[in-house]
């Protein structure tokens, strides 16, 4: 008979004793919160750039440029983590609340 080492296996009956394993899906308020208000600042710093840019406010269009691109940096992450909060939320498959880092 061939040795077999136990130690190492998996059965159900070690599955079984363990505790049990529950899913938390609570959602993550403070960065959903933190998301939102990403995307909020971010829609406002493109807007604002673009209306800075096209009427010259400060003398230059470099000042619009400015928010514009600050805006696009606030807007990205804001946008990515609220469209997860919105799919694990509605249920989607493969979206769920543990996707959000914690703050």
């Amino acid at each position: 008979m061939a040795y077999v080492d136990h130690a190492f296996s998996i059965t159900d009956e070690d599955i079984m004793i363990e505790s049990s394993y529950t899913v938390n899906n609570r959602p993550p308020v403070k960065e959903i919160a933190l998301a939102v208000a990403l995307l909020v600042f971010g829609t406002l710093g493109i807007v604002s750039g673009f209306f800075m840019a096209y009427n010259r406010v400060g003398g230059d269009r470099g000042h619009g440029i400015f928010f514009i691109v600050l805006g696009c940096l606030l807007f990205i992450p804001g946008f990515y983590y609220t469209r997860i909060a919105y799919y694990a939320y509605k249920g989607y498959k493969g979206f769920s609340f543990s996707n959000i880092p914690p703050v």
